[in-house]
């Protein structure tokens, strides 16, 4: 998309941590349009639990967009319970050729407590290295952070706020409001 095309949105920077048996995903609150915070306090973190699998899920990108993309989610792992991998892996592939899905400006960051991957418009479904995973605005900032704090001690969910602490305060897109969530295999 050319930059005179571009809405003008940035915002957001999710952050999953796995570390001793754990993963959290954290996410900040800040909506912005241009050069305005519209809203502080989104909860772009959230619980899905099909079946009674539960998978935590974070979102950077186009809200609708990525409301869809979750709804998506959902019903691949109700179709495959269990099997966060393979509905991982099915929504990419749907994301990737379906005319509607391809327009959505979104990612994810998906984990079940024992998986945790990115997935992409682009039908990537990565596994990060180092054990932590950040998208969105300010998610390269968090990442830095969170790999330095790895070594330095503390669990997944101390290391997940202070990663986002660090890029609220790098990030102008990016505040300190946090939405997280633990899970746990």
């Amino acid at each position: 998309m050319a930059d005179s095309e571009f809405p003008g949105w940035h915002g957001t920077t999710i952050i999953g941590v796995r570390k001793g048996g754990e993963v959290v995903v954290a996410g900040d609150g800040q909506v912005s349009l241009g050069q305005t915070v519209i809203k502080g306090t989104a909860r772009k973190v959230r619980r899905l639990s099909p079946g009674g699998y539960d998978v935590v899920c974070g979102f950077a990108g186009s809200t609708a967009d990525a409301f869809t993309l979750l709804e998506r989610l959902e019903a691949k792992l109700e179709a495959t319970p269990g099997q966060l991998q393979r509905a991982a892996v099915e929504l990419a592939k749907d994301w990737r050729t379906d005319k509607y899905l391809q327009k959505l400006e979104a990612m994810l960051i998906v984990t079940d407590g024992a998986d945790l991957y990115v997935i992409t418009g682009a039908g990537d479904v990565l596994e990060p290295e180092h054990d932590i995973a950040a998208i969105g605005s300010g998610g390269n900032f968090a990442l830095a952070a969170a790999r330095g704090l790895m070594e330095a001690g503390g669990d997944a969910e101390t290391i997940a706020r202070s990663a986002m602490a660090i890029a609220a305060d790098i990030c102008v897109y990016t505040n300190g409001n946090l939405t997280v969530e633990k899970i746990s295999k």
